[in-house]
Order: structure tokens, then C-alpha cells, then sequence
């Protein structure tokens, strides 16, 4: 895994009978070196360490529009995507709905909502993240997590 990349994302997390319980910040790291050459992405985004998250869960009732929120990330401090939730494709609950629909969702779960433009691999050049880079994202209302990459 040589080209690790960022993916600030609005994560929902699942509550009591499949409900939405809350949301939180979360980084959909993805090693594009895999995700590029294998038909599967597990791997690819499923490494140890991946899918930082935090810094708490924001209740659902405490949040009035979670499909209309300012999402930044930054990488040493260069602001590298900006954009609101609501440029995103699907909504939370309808992403809620079309996954209930195949999966029993369970009180804990987290689904990743989708990252807005602005990734390493969409730069021209493409700029991949390395070993002592700092990654700090940041969601309207839910806080803001940052993590060294390693």
C-alpha cells in the first residue's frame, strides 16, 4: 500500500432497531494502489488502522439537517476539500433505507456517507498522503478529528 489517500466523510451511525442514533466524522482512508488493480475494495480500504472515526457520536436529535453540513478536510494544514453534505450523491436516510433493504442493520454500525471532490487522487497531479502527513477533518456541528499517517 504505496498510495494512501483521504476521504472526509459524514459517517452515520445506526441506533436502537436500525434507526439512525447519531452521526460522527470519519476519514474513508483507501490505498488506490489496491482499490485500482483488485475487482474488490476490502482490502483496499479495509486495512488496520483505516476508518478513523470520532470525535463522538452526535445524537440524531441534536442535528436538524445532516444532509446540509460544511465538511473540510485539511492535509498539513492545506485546506483540500471543502464542500457541504448536500452536494452529495444520496442522502443519510435514504442511503439508511436502501441498505436495510439487504442488511440487518445493528445499533453501532457505521455507514460512510461519500466524499465530496477534492481527494489526492483526483488532484492534478495527484498528491498521495506520506508517512508523517497529518489529516484533520472537520463536519459542522460534530467536531473534528485529525490523525497522523504512519
Amino acid at each position: 500500500m504505496r498510495r494512501l489517500d483521504y476521504e472526509g466523510e459524514l459517517a452515520i451511525v445506526i441506533g436502537a432497531s436500525g434507526s439512525i442514533g447519531g452521526y460522527c466524522v470519519a476519514d474513508d482512508v483507501s490505498a488506490r494502489d489496491l482499490q485500482g488493480r483488485e475487482p474488490q475494495w476490502t482490502r483496499a480500504k479495509g486495512a488496520d488502522t483505516f476508518c478513523p472515526f470520532g470525535p463522538w457520536v452526535t445524537t440524531a436529535d441534536e442535528l436538524s439537517n445532516p444532509d446540509d453540513l460544511r465538511l473540510r478536510t485539511w492535509v498539513n494544514g492545506e485546506l483540500r476539500q471543502d464542500s457541504p453534505t448536500s452536494d452529495l450523491i444520496f442522502g443519510c436516510r435514504e442511503l439508511v433505507d436502501f441498505i436495510a433493504q439487504t442488511c440487518t442493520l445493528n445499533a453501532g454500525d457505521l455507514i460512510l456517507t461519500g466524499t465530496p471532490s477534492g481527494v489526492g487522487m483526483g488532484l492534478d497531479p495527484p498528491r498521495f498522503l506520506e508517512s508523517g502527513d497529518v489529516v484533520r477533518i472537520e463536519i459542522e456541528g460534530l467536531g473534528a478529528i485529525e490523525h497522523p499517517v504512519e
